[in-house]
């Protein structure tokens, strides 16, 4: 009978845990809520994340403060969250950047798919080809030419290898079929191409608006799959030929994995809400992000299928993992 009785007090205790995880899901939150945002202030994912984040904290009527936690290609953030309490009081700003990990390394701390719940999508972006004026491309025609009549002469910006930026380019190398010199930065690269010491780079919208205000770049193209409402007389890559060179740009929300599903889907519903808010649509319209209204389920899978894409970009361009 001893047995028994230790197998009911286990029981036991099992009914009275799972009851009290219930109870606090339902009085969730009861304190502020951080938000990891593993790359730097002003950054694309930050931009973006801050709009519709500022919102939500307003509808919850609860702090809801962003951490910039960069580092190591975003690891640290990503890391430091996958490692947090699932109680809905730690979340992380997931991005297309998240897959830079599974590129780069053979192994990680977290896993992109296992450790977080995708719980939200803000919004996407298309990342946009800007070179500098001083090479006096006009066209992604010029940019082609260029580098077919002297391969490997002409040099492309990144924010790394691996980064959303890089895989944009590699995607337009291969679908473009020329052999260019891949200049990864941690910061910078921007001012090096705007100086003329870099030929062009890809990037966000949201990390390119004042850049291209100041005329010292060439908008060659956007990478998505129609022109954006900031750049109307910008032909996307598709309409100049190349349309295996699509890629875009998203942010969104993610949680510890065993977050309990009350409060995924209650922070789902709260960006639902952010994002239907005049203000919130036209603060990210400033900056050239288009709000995607997604499930729960459809933002999973939009995650799943972009992160295989991605791994299948580096393979296809031969990125090996450094470690």
């Amino acid at each position: 009978m001893v047995w028994v009785n230790a197998l009911r007090g286990v029981a036991t205790t099992a009914l009275l845990v799972t009851a009290i995880a219930a109870s606090d899901a339902q009085q969730w939150p009861t304190r502020p809520i951080r938000v990891v945002s593993p790359f730097p202030a002003g950054s694309a994912s930050d931009v973006t994340s801050r709009v519709v984040v500022d919102q939500m904290s307003h509808l919850l009527g609860r702090a809801m403060v962003i951490e910039n936690r960069p580092g190591a290609g975003g690891r640290l953030g990503f890391g430091e969250v996958a490692r947090a309490e699932p109680d809905g009081y730690t979340l992380v700003t997931s991005s297309s950047s998240m897959a830079s990990g599974l590129v780069l390394h053979k192994s990680l701390p977290y896993h992109p798919v296992h450790d977080f719940i995708p719980v939200a999508l803000f919004g996407i972006q298309p990342n946009v080809l800007v070179a500098s004026t001083q090479s006096g491309f006009k066209t992604i025609a010029d940019l082609v030419s260029a580098a077919k009549a002297k391969p490997e002469t002409l040099t492309f910006a990144s924010a790394g290898i691996g980064s959303t930026s890089h895989m944009a380019a590699e995607r337009f190398r291969l679908a473009a079929n020329i052999e260019v010199r891949h200049v990864p930065f941690r910061q910078g690269g921007l001012t090096e191409v705007m100086a003329g010491r870099i030929d062009y780079y890809f990037l966000p919208l949201a990390a390119a608006v004042s850049a291209i205000a100041t005329g010292k770049l060439a908008v060659l193209a956007v990478s998505a799959r129609r022109r954006a409402a900031l750049l109307p007389s910008v032909p996307t890559l598709a309409e100049a030929g190349y349309p295996n060179a699509e890629s875009s740009f998203w942010v969104g929300l993610s949680a510890p994995a065993k977050t309990p599903q009350e409060i995924v889907d209650r922070l789902h519903g709260l960006v639902e809400e952010a994002l239907q808010t005049p203000a919130v649509k036209e603060n990210l319209e400033r900056v050239g992000v288009e709000p995607e209204l997604m499930s729960v389920a459809q933002f999973g899978k939009f995650f799943n299928e972009d992160l295989a894409a991605t791994v299948q970009l580096a393979s296809d361009a031969h990125i090996e993992p450094s470690d």
